[in-house]
């Protein structure tokens, strides 16, 4: 079975629940960090938090260290997810460098087939938990898909 990332396991990023935990605690964390924190959508974002808490004054430095240590385990985990992406797209086998894309389609199409047959056909009833189910699917492979090609287009731009 495939290790799951943080963020796929608790929604979030370990530098959020960090900072979330350490407002919970009554420190004082300056709101931008936190909106900042919440934005976060590739290794670029996470620098420029990097920056604006190593900046910040207000920060306790033993909770800025905690802060910067957790980012930096967000930084390698989106690295090594970036890594393995790259990977799958230099190999020579048309499942490997699509098999994203496919998923994508394949979701696509069970939830246009379901809707159709719940429309047309009086007797068909899908189960509310396999509903449920195919809607998360969806929502991580289109947020995940989408959300990752709009990240690398940034990036690249950015490099440029």
């Amino acid at each position: 079975m495939a290790k799951q990332s943080y963020k796929d396991k608790n929604g979030t990023t370990r530098v959020g629940d960090a900072l979330r935990w350490l407002v919970k605690q009554g420190k004082n964390v300056a709101p931008e960090i936190i909106e900042l924190a919440g934005n976060v959508t590739g290794i670029e974002s996470l620098k420029i938090l990097s920056k604006k808490i190593k900046d910040e004054p207000n920060i306790d430095p033993k909770d800025k260290e905690l802060l910067l240590k957790e980012l930096e385990y967000d930084m390698l985990e989106m690295s090594e997810i970036t890594k393995r992406w790259e990977s799958d797209n230099k190999t020579d086998s048309f499942l490997t460098q699509n098999i994203r894309p496919l998923i994508l389609a394949f979701l696509t199409l069970t939830l246009f087939i379901y809707i159709i047959l719940d429309s047309s056909l009086e007797s068909f009833k899908i189960a509310s938990k396999w509903i449920d189910l195919l809607s998360s699917l969806l929502l991580l492979v289109y947020g995940g898909y989408f959300g990752a090609r709009s990240a690398e287009k940034i990036v690249k731009h950015w490099k440029k």
